[in-house]
């Protein structure tokens, strides 16, 4: 059997084969277009603007339903289908809360956005068999990764 380390992307070439091969996207604490300007919401735009499909999982914002222009789920395991990967926008404390909504729906890896790194829920994750990226920006390792 692997090691669940083995899940846990750093290398370069790691990520780039999970990237290159990720087609859908929950984002885990997505912002609405009234925040613009933050991270939570403009990484997940560059995302769906270059082909990606975004399914929003906000954490706040109960009032909204749709998100760049897609339907918004409340919790991870609740968005039907596969899921390539969770962006999860989320402060590090914040983290471990959502590992067992993670863990029922078990996409194919969680991407901890640049920042955020919680090495108890990234092993938690990877014991699972799904893959982790910690503490990198989806936007700028897309951008140099696949789209460059």
């Amino acid at each position: 059997m692997a090691d669940w380390r083995d899940n846990i992307l750093e290398d370069e070439a790691a990520i780039r084969a999970l990237l290159r091969s990720t087609r859908r996207v929950a984002v885990l604490g997505i912002k609405t277009e009234a925040q613009a300007s933050q991270a939570a919401f403009y990484v997940p735009k560059y995302l769906a603007d270059v082909g990606v499909e975004i399914v929003p999982v906000p954490v706040y914002y109960p009032e909204v339903r749709e998100i760049l222009g897609r339907r918004v789920y409340r919790k991870v395991a609740d968005v039907p289908g596969e899921l390539d990967l969770v962006d999860v926008f989320r402060r590090p404390k914040d983290v471990p809360p959502h590992v067992d909504d993670l863990l029922e729906k078990r996409p194919r890896a969680v991407w901890l956005q640049l920042g955020i790194r919680n090495d108890a829920a990234a092993e938690r994750l990877a014991r699972a068999g799904i893959q982790v990226v910690q503490d990198r920006c989806l936007m700028v390792d897309w951008r140099r990764l696949v789209a460059g």
